[in-house]
């Protein structure tokens, strides 16, 4: 599950560089920050697993700095294989900026594919870059994509959603994220209110 979950929140970068991005740069990332975020997932991950009321609200709260490098330092077991170097930047209002390096033959390569689609042509490992509006309130969240680009590019939600669906497909989901459906907030999450540089998740 937790696999499952940091993998669609990297990717609602994608589908999830600006200012955040610019940010990070300035300041190394450290393994620190790392820790802190793994030890305050397996508070959000027991209190999920809770069965009966949930009682009184937990809110934990989480920077774009302690997502940024728990990618770093522990991404290659929680990001899908195709996916690195990913960037998010929390910014006010529930807006999001994300820069993220994926794999294209692999998407191109999952199915067979017809002359006009326009994945058929693009090759290689490409920087792909998102803006967009994450609201999370009542159990739902909905991602809003302002604008997105794919090797400096600028590319429409059309071409973004194959990409997305690849990455975030399982088993249990074998469409991956749908960018214009709402979906169910996992892990008992309530709501997440957003500020510049963070986020509190709200259970």
């Amino acid at each position: 599950m937790r696999r499952r979950w940091l993998s669609a929140a990297a990717l609602c970068a994608l589908g999830v560089v600006t200012l955040g991005a610019v940010d990070q740069a300035q300041t190394p990332l450290v393994k620190a920050d790392a820790d802190r975020l793994e030890k305050k997932l397996a508070i959000i991950l027991e209190r999920g697993a809770m069965t009966g009321p949930p009682g009184k609200a937990l809110r934990t709260t989480v920077t774009d700095r302690e997502v940024n490098s728990y990618f770093k330092f522990q991404g290659a077991e929680v990001l899908p294989v195709g996916v690195v170097n990913p960037i998010i930047g929390i910014l006010d209002a529930g807006r999001l900026t994300g820069v993220v390096t994926v794999d294209l033959d692999a998407v191109r390569k999952s199915k067979e594919r017809a002359w006009s689609d326009p994945l058929s042509y693009i090759t290689g490992v490409l920087e792909l870059r998102v803006i967009g509006r994450l609201s999370a309130a009542n159990g739902k969240g909905l991602f809003q994509l302002e604008s997105a680009t794919l090797g400096g590019v600028p590319i429409l939600k059309a071409l973004l959603q194959p990409i997305v669906s690849f990455y975030t497909s399982t088993p249990e989901s074998p469409a991956g994220f749908n960018i214009d459906q709402p979906f169910d907030l996992p892990q008992r999450v309530r709501q997440v209110d957003f500020q510049r540089g963070s986020a509190v998740i709200v259970q």
